[in-house]
């Protein structure tokens, strides 16, 4: 989906411990407007001025949902650590409130499988998803991504408007915007390493590698 209209870029981060607050900063720093709900009033004060709106409540609660307006929101991550009953509460409450997008962190596989039963739609482990890949995911065009520690990374993501119908040679992704296309994979089809005349379609997913803030620049064009 795309993230054009008035609210598309509004986030709800519900729980704002070590995985939350990754997500919700780097999703500040992608340009999104972030609200954040946490119930420690001390986590919640740490945080004022650093995202759009830091809500002091338990999300667990309805009626903390309720008065978050969490339905005007297209994308909610509860990012609650502490308990898996107060993180199935929150997500049933974003449920109810017909929030389209829910990303819920889970604790153990048994957990995961709940939250999967009251409609969270993406389920993150953190031990393999952290914060900040979240971030990246969830602006929609990239699939996959793995940040390593000098600020590279490789990325799967969906082809931007001015690839489709082009070979890469054509669209000069490369010069344009300093990184790599690796490979190209249309759908039921096996991956294929990129060469110039690889010619992209709308429905090919792109494996992408370069230096984080360049391959976040291309993934931001429509």
């Amino acid at each position: 989906m795309g993230w054009n209209s008035s609210h598309d870029d509004d986030v709800l981060v519900v729980g704002l411990g070590r995985f939350g607050a990754a997500a919700a900063l780097e999703l500040r720093r992608l340009g999104h407007k972030v609200t954040a709900i946490e119930k420690d009033g001390f986590l919640a004060e740490k945080f004022l001025g650093r995202l759009s709106h830091v809500i002091h409540g338990d999300a667990s609660d309805v009626q903390v949902i309720r008065d978050a307006k969490a339905g005007r929101f297209e994308k909610a991550v509860v990012a609650i650590g502490s308990s898996v009953e107060a993180s199935v509460l929150a997500c049933a409450n974003l449920a109810d409130a017909n929030v389209p997008d829910i990303w819920g962190k889970a604790l153990s596989p048994e957990h995961a499988r709940i939250l999967e039963r009251i409609g969270v739609h993406h389920i993150v482990r953190p031990e393999a998803d952290t914060g900040r890949r979240v971030a990246h995911l969830l602006g929609g065009r990239m699939q996959e991504y793995i940040e390593f520690d000098d600020g590279f990374a490789i990325v799967k993501m969906r082809p931007p408007t001015e690839a489709i119908g082009f070979t890469l040679e054509q669209s000069a992704i490369r010069s344009k915007y300093g990184v790599t296309i690796v490979g190209v994979k249309a759908p039921g089809e096996d991956f294929t390493y990129a060469v110039p005349s690889t010619k992209v379609s709308a429905h090919d997913t792109l494996i992408v590698s370069g230096p984080t803030t360049l391959i976040e620049r291309l993934a931001s064009r429509p």
